[in-house]
């Protein structure tokens, strides 16, 4: 599975386990008749949601994906390619915490409100790395698989030759040139 869509889907499935987690909080709290509860998680969800958005504002990779991508084992062949025993390997523990969190809702609706903003905070936070990847890939002319690892094991990638973009010159504005490469 190449890396950037790894990226891109653990950002969805976040979302959506933030989303999961949200609705049964609010459910939870709607059973127990704790309005109070409900003031509280929105706030919640707001930080979050503004904390996440302060984390994820830069459009370069972050330190730990480039240390990762520089560790990249290279090859000229594709790795197996298994994206769903790739993903369930790599996002088990947001899995756990969705069915764990899920399960107490009904008993401690604050146990997956909370839960949901640190979904909303992971999501937030990681939206613009895949964006980040693919940039060094087209810039570098290659391409970033996940290994199938355990999933105890940290993340490895793989790097295999890729194609490079080719960008049209651009002039002081950052429009394209149209007069640059033809002869004078």
């Amino acid at each position: 599975m190449r890396y950037p869509d790894f990226l891109r889907i653990a950002v969805l499935i976040s979302a959506g386990s933030a989303t999961a987690l949200g609705a049964v909080s609010v459910a939870g709290a709607e059973a127990q008749s704790a309005a109070t509860l409900g003031f509280f998680l929105i706030g919640w969800w707001v930080l979050c949601a503004i904390g996440g958005s302060i984390l994820g504002r830069r459009p370069d990779t972050s330190p730990a994906i480039s240390k990762l991508l520089a560790s990249a084992r290279a090859s000229m062949v594709l790795p197996e390619l298994r994206p769903g025993r790739i993903l369930i390997n790599r996002l088990w523990p947001l899995l756990l915490m969705t069915l764990v969190a899920g399960a107490l809702a009904f008993l401690v609706p604050q146990v997956p409100g909370i839960a949901a903003g640190f979904a909303i905070i992971w999501a937030l936070a990681w939206r613009r790395q895949s964006p980040a990847v693919t940039a060094v890939e087209d810039r570098d002319g290659v391409r970033f698989y996940v290994e199938a690892t355990s999933p105890m094991a940290a993340i490895k990638l793989t790097r295999t030759p890729g194609f490079t973009a080719t960008m049209p010159p651009q002039n002081h504005n950052g429009s394209t040139d149209k007069a640059a490469g033809r002869p004078a």
